[in-house]
């Protein structure tokens, strides 16, 4: 009974938390964290790592809001964010600094973004960038269940997205039916940057997993890939592990999570 009452009271303070008083709060959701098994193998953590509650955007951040920060913050208009913050390609499909125009939709997410961008964005609404670890979590879930990574349909309807060309425009966000836990898009719209990426490091070569000695990391990086069917989460490390900080993409893009008190 005690468990039972203790996992009311995070829900309870998780949907709280989730309708608060703010012209944010609504666009998060409730994650109640817990002992979580990820594809990765850390060394430090062979059993599982421990999340706490948080709370997820549901959506990633579009143009749209892209574009008032930016003009509520103009040194990350294109132009004026410092070189060593946003490459050159950094919101070039915009029509111009302040404009989105034809070819970045407000409801659009937006893409061409640094890491250095996303993590100032956020934390300019009061958040953060969520941790690899987090991201996983939550993109483990399915429409019903919590964790459905052990069914090959739903393994093989996210690789789907990974055979589609990505030279079409970008739907809006928000369009795919929410998860367990509320949240969009997580598969199958962009790649996100998330708080972390930088310490993703897995070998480059798959002949080498299980090769104590030829094992690449970085303080408690992920050492292999503890799931090695689960292509789909080994893509995206090797991914955002071959990118830097102000680096931007095409189809990369990001959302913003928060700590639960």
């Amino acid at each position: 009974m005690r468990a039972v009452v203790a996992g009311t009271c995070v829900f309870a303070c998780l949907a709280a938390f989730a309708v608060a008083a703010g012209n944010t709060a609504p666009r998060y959701a409730g994650l109640p964290g817990g002992k979580f098994k990820s594809a990765l193998a850390y060394e430090d953590a062979k059993q599982g790592v421990r999340i706490a509650p948080f709370a997820l955007m549901r959506k990633p951040v579009t143009n749209g809001e892209f574009l008032a920060f930016v003009r509520a913050h103009p040194e990350w208009q294109r132009g004026r964010a410092p070189a060593v913050f946003a490459e050159g390609r950094y919101l070039t499909h915009w029509a111009g600094p302040t404009t989105l125009g034809d070819h970045a939709r407000p409801e659009q997410p937006v893409t061409w973004v640094s890491w250095f961008a996303a993590d100032a964005y956020c934390a300019s609404v009061g958040a953060r960038l969520p941790t690899w670890n987090e991201w996983e979590y939550a993109a483990a879930a399915d429409e019903t269940r919590r964790d459905a990574r052990s069914d090959p349909a739903w393994r093989e309807r996210i690789l789907a997205w990974y055979a589609r060309p990505s030279t079409q425009a970008l739907p809006r966000a928000g369009l795919q039916a929410p998860n367990a836990y509320g949240v969009q898009d997580l598969h199958g719209l962009v790649w996100e940057w998330t708080d972390d990426f930088a310490s993703l490091l897995v070998s480059g070569d798959n002949r080498n997993q299980g090769d104590a000695d030829r094992q690449k990391f970085c303080g408690a990086g992920a050492l292999s890939m503890d799931d090695r069917d689960n292509y789909a989460v080994l893509m995206r490390v090797a991914m955002l592990s071959s990118l830097d900080a102000h680096d931007a993409t095409a189809n990369l893009g990001f959302r913003c999570a928060r700590g639960v008190r």
